[in-house]
């Protein structure tokens, strides 16, 4: 279920008016008249919600899920939990983006607070806390004590900061649960929506993006990063992380403790980094991998695949370190060869 804080929900559906809003087909058996809740991630979902699965990396969330129903390709239909109820369609990305949607028709859209107060009258602020000038901040937030908040820092609705936290300014946070002595630097975002389409007839239709952005204690992040709240599960940066200036972190990634990750990082959807990760300079991840705990990664290079504890890496594609240095090697001696016979 979404945090109630940032996001309410609208129904119960019925499992039926659920096929039709997203043009899919019940299952043969399926009882239509089932009261669907809420939508809910593979692996917390329960007996009153619906989710989806749209990539078979996670077929074995799908096997263990209790989900009540869930959307899925016909391929994958005969492999669901006895007693699941299916929605099964061609393009499940596309139906769970209209279901969700139904659910929660409004979390595309910031809740704004008193517009003649830049400090909502709910929002709760610790004591000893230090707040700059041309700072907004909305309802029922929460800031613990000791906290020092930068000029013109905007703190969306239901956003919750523990103590000791130092935020600089021109900093927007949203949508997000802030651990105690937290470092934010100038100019970093943290909590917007994810980067999430689904194809829809050569146009691109939106997938609300309800989870958090969850920092732990004592993590620091650095100016103009970017940090997207979840799709459903949640963003969560780990104790200890460094983080550094203009990373960029997509939605549903994990980070464990102690991560240090350079400038310029960019991390697609869904990838997690066990504890303790280096990750050099302009390194690019793609989606829904898994870097193993005390892995190191090189600066520029390109994460296409797992990466196992304790490797180092480096290359694009990425390749154990001395693979890649033995690539250097040869390409170089390879253009010299050409060179001198030209």
């Amino acid at each position: 279920m979404a945090d109630p804080r940032f996001f309410s929900v609208q129904g119960p559906f019925a499992l039926a008016e659920l096929a039709r809003i997203s043009g899919a087909r019940l299952n043969s058996g399926a009882d239509g008249d089932l009261a669907v809740r809420d939508v809910a991630p593979l692996d917390t979902a329960g007996p009153g919600e619906i989710s989806f699965l749209d990539n078979k990396r996670y077929a074995g969330a799908f096997l263990e899920s209790r989900a009540g129903a869930c959307i899925v390709e016909p391929e994958l239909a005969a492999k669901a939990p006895s007693g699941m109820a299916l929605l099964i369609t061609d393009q499940p990305y596309k139906a769970y983006a209209l279901v969700a949607g139904a659910f929660y028709p409004m979390a595309g859209i910031d809740e704004i607070g008193d517009p003649d107060s830049p400090i909502d009258a709910s929002a709760r602020i610790g004591p000893n806390a230090q707040i700059a000038s041309g700072v907004v901040i909305g309802p029922r937030v929460e800031i613990g004590r000791n906290c020092r908040i930068g000029a013109n820092t905007v703190i969306g609705a239901g956003a919750v900061l523990g103590d000791d936290c130092t935020i600089g300014p021109n900093v927007s946070l949203s949508h997000c649960l802030i651990g105690n002595r937290v470092v934010i630097e100038s100019g970093a975002r943290i909590g917007q929506a994810g980067f999430g389409f689904a194809p829809d007839e050569g146009a691109y239709l939106k997938v609300p993006q309800l989870g958090r952005a969850i920092i732990h204690d004592d993590a620091e992040i650095g100016a103009n990063t970017t940090i997207d709240r979840g799709s459903g599960p949640d963003t969560e940066i780990g104790p200890g992380c460094m983080i550094d200036n203009l990373v960029q972190i997509g939605h549903n990634v994990h980070l464990g403790r102690g991560c240090i990750i350079a400038a310029q990082v960019g991390f697609a959807g869904s990838t997690k980094l066990d504890d303790y990760v280096v990750v050099g300079g302009q390194v690019g991840f793609a989606g829904h991998l898994r870097v193993g705990r005390g892995a190191r990664i090189a600066a520029k290079s390109g994460v296409m695949r797992d990466i196992p504890a304790g490797a180092t890496i480096g290359g694009f594609p990425a390749v154990p370190i001395r693979q890649w240095h033995r690539q250097s090697v040869a390409l170089t001696t390879l253009a010299e060869g050409k060179r001198k016979g030209g």
